[in-house]
């Protein structure tokens, strides 16, 4: 099956079978792939939790908003986290960049102050989860990007001073009732006359 056809069976789960686990294997594959995510000036200003326990899980679907019962049934939870101070990224930076990189930062990022550093280090985040979400299609695994889950009360169950939750993916196997899966309900996107422009 080519990657195309893989994307277009892929879907945003609703409801999982929750006897079937993601391979151990798989998921370390899965993490390896996120430490190899791309970012602006390979900034990486990120932190990737997984949660497989199920008590655990438990803590974090009641504060998931209508994620709840995706969060409880799914094989394992990833939580995507952004480092709370620039002064850390920076830190971070110089320790790990090239003067190139450096450089890039100071002159074009910096000047624009905390806020959209900030905002700047949240995009480099979501990059990964493009990559992420790439990646579970081209394995077969079935998985729910979230932003509905409340990250102050994830931060307190995950107690990492150093970064803060922005969203969470649940991964698994769905459930053959899910109605959300392509053969019962259909894509819908724009058309691509639309969206893709050539010059």
């Amino acid at each position: 099956m080519s990657f195309l056809e893989k994307m277009q069976k892929r879907y945003t789960v609703k409801k999982y079978d929750s006897q079937v686990k993601v391979d151990p294997e798989k998921i370390d594959e899965l993490k390896a792939i996120l430490n190899l995510s791309p970012s602006s000036i390979n900034s990486q200003p990120w932190n990737f939790v997984f949660i497989n326990d199920q008590q655990t899980k438990e803590k974090f679907s009641e504060i998931s908003y209508h994620n709840k019962e995706k969060v409880i049934e799914c094989s394992d939870l990833i939580v995507f986290q952004v480092l709370k101070n620039v002064e850390d990224f920076e830190k971070q930076m110089h320790e790990n960049l090239p003067e190139g990189a450096i450089a890039y930062y100071n002159s074009m990022v910096k000047p624009k102050g905390d806020l959209e550093i900030k905002f700047w280090m949240r995009n480099q985040v979501y990059l990964s989860l493009g990559v992420l979400l790439s990646a579970c299609a081209d394995m077969e695994i079935d998985c729910t990007p979230m932003e509905g889950i409340m990250p102050d009360k994830y931060d307190e169950i995950i107690q990492n001073d150093v970064y803060e939750s922005i969203f969470a993916v649940a991964i698994g196997k769905k459930s053959e009732t899910d109605s959300n899966q392509p053969a019962i309900t259909p894509k819908r996107r724009l058309v691509s006359d639309k969206i893709i422009v050539e010059l």
